[in-house]
């Protein structure tokens, strides 16, 4: 068993690297925005602007794509946005389940931007009776006693939990044993699946946490630049004063 996300291969089937895979949302995000004003084409330093990475990393990532560009005229935007939509699987449809409804997951059926990506919710599924059969964002939702059958008949291979942590691991390997090879996770847990399946992880406090560490390491920097103007300027300057053999201070500490 693995132990979070299944480490697999540095490349994929076309030799492009986990990383780039990673950044071509973000690339196809901003393309999405530029196809939408109607402009036709980009320069790699405009579009790597957009998307928050450098210009040569971005040319190195299309190079994967077997897309370079024209000198001078940059890249063609409704192509790339075909190909990098083609490229991550996005041209055909993906159902998707998701399980656990309560705020999360309810928020997580209503959110429009999986369709237009090629994510169809497919089922909402929960373990409360109460909620069997009550519509969430037009969907009905279905019990956990069902999810294997629901699995099944829908064709699911992409699977959302948004449950309690300490269910998530046995939603998880049901979901796993009803065929579901990739998960993205939302419950506060690290969850262990076998080879072959491939898990992301999503947790909205561990991002706070780490917005938390900047903003205090920020309050310090303001507090200690602070202190510093409020050091008296005969002491600045006298601390740097240099006696009679140009080494050593002309007044000392007590």
């Amino acid at each position: 068993m693995a132990t979070g996300r299944t480490h697999r291969p540095a490349t994929r089937s076309r030799g492009i690297p986990e990383a780039t895979v990673a950044r071509l949302p973000l690339y196809l995000r901003a393309l999405t925005a530029l196809s939408e004003r109607s402009v036709p084409t980009v320069s790699s330093e405009e579009l790597a602007a957009a998307a928050g990475v450098n210009s040569a990393k971005l040319r190195k990532d299309f190079s994967y794509l077997g897309s370079y560009g024209t000198r001078g005229v940059g890249y063609d935007v409704e192509y790339l946005v075909y190909q990098i939509s083609r490229e991550l699987g996005l041209t055909q449809d993906w159902p998707v389940v998701i399980v656990g409804i309560g705020n999360l997951g309810a928020a997580l059926a209503g959110y429009g931007g999986f369709a237009s990506r090629g994510f169809r919710v497919a089922a909402l599924i929960d373990a409360d009776p109460a909620l069997t059969g009550k519509p969430v964002a037009g969907i009905p939702v279905q019990h956990t006693d069902d999810l294997e059958k629901i699995i099944k008949d829908n064709g699911v291979s992409i699977g959302v939990i948004a449950t309690p942590a300490g269910v998530a691991q046995q939603v998880c390997e049901r979901l796993v044993a009803a065929g579901v090879t990739s998960i993205l996770n939302f419950a506060p847990t690290v969850l262990s699946v076998p080879d072959g399946v491939d898990v992301r992880k999503v947790d909205l406090s561990i991002e706070l946490q780490i917005l938390a560490f900047h903003e205090q390491r920020k309050a310090g920097e303001e507090t200690a630049a602070g202190d510093v103007g409020s050091v008296p300027a005969a002491t600045r300057d006298a601390s740097t004063d240099q006696g009679p053999d140009g080494d050593v201070p002309a007044v000392m500490p007590a």
